[in-house]
């Protein structure tokens, strides 16, 4: 668990929030599918606060990617991981250390080696607590979820990089915040097969977790960074945290989204125009431009971190 110095931080305010309270309870549901030889997701089914789960099996040894959020899931994540992996060993790692990617990660300690890099555990420290108690408040299913819940260490850190041997498969895993996050990871399957996290996501517009001064971690020029180096490395597959699986267009489509924003944010700041004015111009012109896409309600909070961001 992690420590209990640890103290945690006010709670922001959730009123600019997506509204999630008549939303389907937060559950991974149904049978792993099969992206690729040996790699296969749970998909979210568009569910909000269900995260794609992915499973990796090697000849001698499998690895869980997200586990949803609270023991429940992660508990059926781990059932299904046993299904395809048998008495193989098990490796957990998550792409992000956000409640419905990463806390249900008790129901693998003790039999799973727990891979985090060493940003994501601190961040966990510093921020896990109060992520709790923020996710009890989106909706009273969102808290049943969280009954009980546990915020477990890792039991091997990297820095930088690291590379799982699963026997015939190679995970690839990468630090790359801060962007969505301070501490995402990214991880790639044999050269083939990327699992994003919430960096990627198919028709939602992308989470900003901007809430000052509680958490500004968010990173606007990083985030773009990472997913033009993401575009070059030309993954096959590409497994969005939120959201259908889909190629390298979906990372192009998120990349000009916030470039845009980015790009606005910039412009209007160096014409005097005020953060409140200048995320009210960018939402109306995104919500047209980007009309298809959900969870409009992200496109303030990516501008108003944008624009905090360019101050500095």
């Amino acid at each position: 668990m992690c420590p209990a110095d640890v103290p945690p931080n006010p709670s922001p305010d959730l009123s600019d929030l997506p509204d999630v309270r008549t939303s389907p309870p937060p559950v991974v549901r149904g049978e792993p599918v099969e992206l690729s030889d040996g790699v296969y997701v749970i998909p979210d089914g568009r569910v909000e606060l269900v995260p794609n789960v992915g499973i990796v099996v090697g000849e001698h040894s499998a690895l869980v990617i997200d586990t949803g959020m609270g023991p429940r899931n992660g508990a059926y994540v781990l059932e299904q991981a046993r299904r395809l992996a048998g008495d193989r060993h098990l490796y957990l790692t998550v792409t992000h250390f956000h409640p419905e990617h990463g806390f249900g990660a008790q129901a693998f300690k003790g039999v799973a080696t727990i891979v985090y890099n060493a940003s994501q555990r601190a961040e966990l420290h510093r921020k896990g607590a109060s992520y709790v108690e923020m996710f009890r408040g989106l909706s009273a299913a969102a808290a049943a979820e969280l009954e009980g819940v546990e915020l477990v260490d890792p039991d091997l850190v990297y820095e930088g990089a690291a590379e799982l041997d699963l026997g015939g498969r190679k995970a690839a895993l990468r630090a790359v915040g801060p962007a969505h996050t301070g501490s995402d990871q990214v991880i790639v399957i044999d050269d083939r097969v990327l699992f994003g996290g919430d960096l990627i996501e198919t028709r939602i517009f992308p989470i900003a977790p901007y809430f000052p001064p509680y958490d500004v971690d968010v990173n606007g020029p990083g985030w773009i960074g990472v997913l033009d180096d993401l575009i070059a490395r030309d993954p096959e597959i590409v497994v969005p945290g939120h959201g259908e699986v889909a190629d390298v267009t979906l990372i192009r489509d998120v990349r000009d989204y916030l470039d845009h924003v980015y790009g606005e944010v910039t412009r209007l700041r160096a014409a005097g125009v005020s953060a409140d004015e200048a995320a009210a111009r960018i939402d109306e012109e995104a919500r047209a431009r980007w009309a298809t896409w959900e969870r409009p309600e992200w496109i303030g909070f990516a501008a108003r971190a944008f624009y905090a961001g360019a101050q500095h």
